[in-house]
């Protein structure tokens, strides 16, 4: 028996989601930049898709970019603003996922713009005074970019306070929300965000697809060259299978928003509570609130011979979880998060990250195996 506590890195998909992928597999084959009925089809399919996502956040259709996914989404907002928007200058924290923080690197290193760190507190909160102080200390034409939720120990950002605070300095914002689309309810206008981003397979939909909101007064031009796809957003042929999967496991999560989080929230709570009760010592990286995405939870135990392999023995437990972003894994380092948190170097983070298809009786075997790795 497999035990699949790694939701954060990707979800399986929803059964549903792939009856409503299958006929764009077969019958519906035809190229969406094709004027006969064949594309007219699945021309019609990728719109349907686009009106999908616009509503759930509030958005106009034509503020929704079909890409291959976040990191696509994500690179092309922060690229997009430097090359077309004329920002010189990037602020943007030491956690963000590696598609920001790479991407903030390479517009600093070859697209020469200044880029300048807000302070995060030891759960990785923000320090919304800090960001207000950085913002006054210059009249670069800016750029924020901070993460709705931190994808390795679960930390929420109050993006709309730090919205509220962009607009007032007059300043763009971007924010990865690759782990809280359709978990949480995010409304583009409330929040007031420039740019957002969204990827499938977070939410039980196909890898390989996601989608960045633009909004209309901050559009950036297609870095992806070639024929005049998504408006001329982004060239290629498009993804129509998983752009219709996409839109439809949106549909499900949002129908399902509440009921989903109130499941998955005790499951955690009940897996933080036997950790406590199990393990003397045992201590949570992020926030475990609240405040946190109520999919993750990131456990730190107290060094000792059996924890320095705990992820290697757990796999053969059958027992899928990491140690922290599914796109680090193969880096050879240790986690950036847990590192800019100043996290006693020896402890052993492990990400736990649950989905609405994980049980109460996974989480007491799991518990169990970890007794018997840890305590042996």
């Amino acid at each position: 028996m497999k035990i699949y506590f790694d939701n954060a890195a990707t979800t399986p998909l929803d059964t549903h989601v792939l009856e409503a992928m299958m006929p764009y597999f077969a019958e519906h084959f035809g190229n969406p930049s094709s004027v006969y009925s064949y594309g007219r089809d699945t021309r019609a399919a990728i719109e349907e898709a686009r009106k999908t996502i616009a509503a759930l956040i509030n958005a106009q259709p034509g503020e929704i970019i079909f890409t291959s996914g976040g990191t696509e989404a994500n690179n092309m907002a922060i690229k997009g603003a430097v090359i077309y928007l004329g920002v010189e200058r990037i602020i943007t924290s030491p956690i963000e996922h590696h598609c920001v923080e790479y991407t903030v690197d390479f517009c600093r290193d070859f697209l020469k713009v200044q880029v300048d760190l807000v302070n995060i507190d030891e759960q990785g909160n923000i320090d919304l005074d800090d960001l207000s102080l950085l913002l006054k200390s210059s009249d670069k034409k800016t750029l924020v970019t901070l993460m709705h939720a931190n994808n390795e120990i679960g930390t929420l950002a109050d993006i709309e306070r730090i919205a509220a605070i962009c607009k007032e300095h007059n300043v763009l914002f971007h924010s990865d929300t690759v782990q809280t689309f359709a978990h949480f309810e995010l409304d583009v206008q409330k929040i007031n965000v420039d740019f957002i981003s969204g990827a499938a397979h977070k939410f039980h939909g196909p890898k390989g697809v996601g989608f960045l909101y633009m909004r209309k007064q901050n559009k950036v031009k297609s870095f992806i060259h070639g024929g005049g796809q998504e408006r001329g957003f982004r060239a290629g042929t498009e993804n129509v299978y998983g752009i219709v999967g996409l839109a439809e496991a949106a549909k499900i999560a949002y129908n399902n928003l509440e009921t989903d989080r109130k499941k998955i929230l005790e499951l955690k709570y009940y897996f933080k509570s036997q950790l406590l009760k199990h393990f003397e010592g045992v201590e949570f990286n992020g926030n475990t609130d609240e405040r946190s995405l109520y999919t993750v939870l990131n456990v730190s135990f107290p060094p000792n011979d059996n924890s320095m392999m705990l992820l290697f023995t757990l796999d053969l437990e059958g027992i899928c979880v990491s140690g922290g972003s599914a796109c680090s894994s193969g880096a050879g380092t240790g986690s950036h998060v847990i590192a800019a948190l100043k996290k006693d170097a020896d402890r052993i983070p492990i990400r736990f990250s649950f989905s609405k298809h994980n049980t109460k009786e996974e989480v007491d075997i799991v518990v169990e195996k970890l007794v018997k790795i840890l305590n042996s």
